[in-house]
């Protein structure tokens, strides 16, 4: 039997990047998987078909998680289609990086919308359903820049440790419904998103300073969210897992 048989994920920001290996490794491990995305309809619709080629359902939404409405109604229909809710990945998340001098207060929103008002939006939807079947793993992506700060990212790290202190309220709010609310910590990964980290000098001097001497794979952080999704982590709630290769030693 597969880890997550006939469980029904939900993981926001999926078409691509950390998302989409989300979204790809849950299905692989047997649990249907609805889905969340604002930009492309053909990566959407793509991801659509290779979830639904592992024998299991899939529905990618159109839907921005910043937006309060937006998210309730993509619930609804997720219950609708799916019948259930058993766990939810907060993966959606944009960087608009810049010194705090620069920075424009719709910068500031805009990240902070997208980033944190999104996870209070989703978990707000999903604790209904997960309350009445007294069972759920809610999954929030924070960052290591979350937990140390980065000089260029105040908003993007605000946001993410704002996520941090979110997480472990909502655990121990929900711990005796037997919901379990977890984050994961990414470092430097490859993705579309961080493509600079790797060009030029700074490249070098990112490296010098993870242990493991290498940036993480999506499919690591999908990895970890499997653990975290499955009945392996069923004694692990308010917890962050820095999935970093040793930065933040």
């Amino acid at each position: 039997m597969k880890l997550l048989e006939n469980k029904v994920a939900i993981v926001t920001g999926g078409s691509r990047g950390i998302g989409e290996a989300i979204a790809l490794k849950l299905a692989e491990s047997g649990a249907h998987v609805a889905f969340t995305y604002v930009s492309s309809d053909e990566k959407a619709k793509l991801l659509e078909e290779k979830i639904k080629a592992l024998g299991v359902k899939a529905k990618a939404y159109k839907s921005n998680a910043a937006n309060f409405q937006e998210c309730e109604s993509m619930v609804n229909e997720v219950i609708k289609e799916f019948g259930q809710i058993d766990i939810c990945v907060n993966n959606a998340g944009i960087s608009k990086d810049n010194l705090l001098l620069r920075m424009s207060p719709e910068q500031w929103e805009e990240v902070i919308n997208t980033n944190l008002t999104s996870v209070f939006n989703m978990t707000k939807q999903v604790i209904r359903p997960m309350m009445k079947a007294r069972n759920g793993s809610i999954i929030n992506m924070s960052s290591i820049v979350g937990v140390r700060g980065n000089a260029g990212q105040s908003s993007y790290a605000a946001s993410k440790a704002g996520i941090i202190g979110f997480t472990k309220s909502i655990a121990a709010e929900l711990g005796s419904r037997n919901i379990r609310c977890n984050a994961i910590a990414p470092g430097f990964v490859e993705t579309d998103m961080t493509h600079y980290l790797k060009e030029g000098e700074s490249a070098k001097a990112f490296l010098d300073k993870i242990p493991l001497g290498r940036f993480g794979s999506a499919e690591e952080i999908a990895n970890v969210t499997l653990f975290l999704a499955s009945e392996m982590s069923s004694y692990i709630t308010g917890q962050v897992l820095s999935t970093c290769g040793g930065l933040n030693i």
